[in-house]
């Protein structure tokens, strides 16, 4: 007897979940624990458990110590800021277990130079939580970014650390040639070699799991479509929607083409005609669209926090599985700490080290134990 295809990708999923290892923003003050409450208090630090020590593989390249510019090095590039820093360490989390050469990763976190929690405390958090972890934190100066941002449809998408990632070549060290840009919300259950390993063909900058059955034309406004002097910038093109929170980026040509400022000039227009609405998304589409390198769908399972305004539950597109990302307005830490969760939810619970764990009580112990039994 066979499983429909969706049940059978879960149970697929859930099994490597359990099992398998190779080797935009709000945090509720109180959460609830078994009937208590654990205070968060914005001016101390965040706990987290420290994960385990992932090593090598035998046929991992050897690299020297602190040897950041090692061609054999995978340069991973996130946000960091309180908000998201629990689902920014279960992403790492979730990166180092299932990679076969996790020593091989050095880690580029963001910082807004207005974050809550300075760059020494992020940096200890991170060290403690990961202590061989190679990384380094960075500021990113909201003031360049301030005057260009409008209004969004969710209040999320207009946080100035959003749009860090359009500014990664200037920001890292000019030998990172190359970078995979993550969301905080995600978690890896596959090797990320794999993922660094695409080769972006042509001239092209940028590659990431396009979508070219979407109604491309819903994000921007009526008004850009109907000026030809904007709705030219497709001519030719075949543009597809992709999701920016998963992203292989070529830094050289990044530099080359100057993209940032044809990012920004973008911006610029936005403030001036309003022709979009999602935040730092349709300047790269507007960018990149039709000349984006198709990566495989595995590589961005997205949506699963629901849509832009109500964080709804989603199940798991069909088909196999390396990462899962909560875009959306849900986050899967938020509803977990509510006794809310989705199911889905409960796939992101193992990778999750802060203290306390409060949706690990034994009831949800269970819960995620049905959960998985259902799936396999």
């Amino acid at each position: 007897m066979f499983l429909p295809r969706a049940i059978l990708a879960v149970s697929i999923l859930v099994f490597t979940l359990l099992s398998y290892g190779n080797a935009i923003r709000s945090i509720p003050n109180k959460l609830a624990c078994g009937g208590d409450e654990a205070h968060i208090e914005f001016g101390t630090s965040m706990q987290f458990s420290e994960a385990p020590e992932y090593q090598n593989g035998f046929k991992c390249a050897v690299l020297a110590r602190n040897s950041m510019c090692d061609p054999s090095v995978v340069h991973m590039a996130m946000t960091i800021d309180l908000e998201y820093l629990r689902g920014t360490i279960a992403a790492v989390h979730s990166v180092l277990k299932h990679t076969s050469c996790p020593e091989n990763i050095f880690f580029h976190f963001i910082a807004s130079d207005s974050s809550l929690v300075n760059i020494a405390e992020l940096t200890r958090i991170v060290q403690s939580t990961f202590p061989s972890l190679s990384f380094r934190v960075y500021v990113f100066k909201e003031s360049i970014v301030n005057n260009l941002i409008s209004s969004s449809v969710r209040q999320a998408l207009e946080n100035p650390l959003n749009y860090a990632r359009s500014y990664l070549a200037d920001i890292l060290e000019a030998c990172v040639k190359r970078v995979i840009y993550l969301d905080s919300d995600v978690i890896v259950v596959d090797d990320i070699q794999k993922l660094w390993s695409v080769s972006l063909t042509g001239s092209r900058t940028i590659g990431a799991p396009a979508y070219c059955h979407a109604n491309f034309t819903k994000y921007f406004s009526v008004e850009f479509w109907s000026d030809l002097e904007f709705s030219e910038v497709f001519a030719g093109k075949r543009p597809c929607y992709f999701n920016t929170g998963v992203m292989v980026m070529d830094l050289v040509r990044w530099r080359e083409g100057d993209y940032t400022r044809k990012i920004e000039k973008w911006m610029e227009i936005q403030k001036e005609r309003r022709i979009y609405e999602l935040g730092s998304l349709p300047p790269f589409l507007l960018v990149f669209g039709g000349d984006v390198e198709g990566i495989d769908h595995r590589w961005n399972q997205h949506g699963l926090g629901g849509d832009n305004v109500v964080s709804n539950c989603r199940s798991l597109h069909p088909g196999p599985v390396s990462l899962l990302h909560w875009s959306g307005k849900g986050k899967p830490w938020a509803r977990l700490d509510r006794r809310t969760p989705c199911p889905v939810d409960y796939l992101w619970a193992p990778y999750d080290l802060y203290k306390p764990h409060c949706h690990h009580s034994r009831k949800q112990k269970q819960q995620e134990m049905i959960y998985s039994s259902r799936a396999l």
